[in-house]
């Protein structure tokens, strides 16, 4: 899971995560990076709450520990979708069903706000192309509420088999240990 990148003066980064979503979490931010840059805008990542205007009596950490609760939290399955199969994984719209019965928003396009900042604060991960193409930037809202939008949490145990292309074989590991903070290098 290393990728290398070459700056203009041909300075070569390396870069090592510790499974592939990590890494395609990081290709995925630097992408950004640099497409802000190309286009001339100044790159910045700025905080979720600031951007999104999370009221501060949110608690995403609170909330990501209630959503994972076994008893009470999002129920975690095994998926297929395009011959592919995800364990340990939940749609998008259960997420949003979640939130609304936990009385934690009031309608779902608060919940898309919501799940947006725990997407994008690395509590949730998108598993599957049109989840990651949401986080990419290629949707209206990084986070989708559609049945076939798959997401996990970082610390789940979470992997896919039945991939066809080579580079994106994912081995069947469990991953597991607890997110303390999620980031990406910003400036070396």
């Amino acid at each position: 899971f290393v990728f290398k990148l070459t700056a203009a003066k041909q300075q070569d980064h390396f870069f090592q995560a510790a499974y592939l979503e990590e890494r395609d979490a990081w290709v995925r931010d630097i992408k950004k990076a640099i497409h802000c840059i190309d286009g001339g805008q100044r790159f910045a990542r700025k905080s979720t709450r600031k951007s999104i205007r999370l009221p501060e009596t949110i608690n995403l950490s609170a909330l990501y520990l209630s959503m994972k609760d076994p008893e009470k939290g999002i129920k975690e399955l095994k998926l297929e979708k395009d011959k592919k199969v995800f364990n340990h994984c939940f749609t998008g719209t259960s997420v949003i069903d979640w939130l609304v019965s936990s009385n934690s928003i009031r309608n779902r396009k608060e919940g898309l706000m919501l799940a947006s900042s725990l997407l994008s604060e690395g509590y949730l991960q998108p598993a599957g192309d049109t989840s990651k193409a949401a986080a990419e930037g290629l949707s209206d809202t990084p986070f989708l509420d559609l049945s076939d939008a798959y997401y996990y949490f970082p610390d789940s145990g979470f992997y896919c088999e039945g991939n066809s292309s080579d580079d994106d074989v994912v081995l069947k590991e469990e991953f597991r240990g607890l997110v303390v903070k999620q980031g990406c290098l910003l400036k070396q």
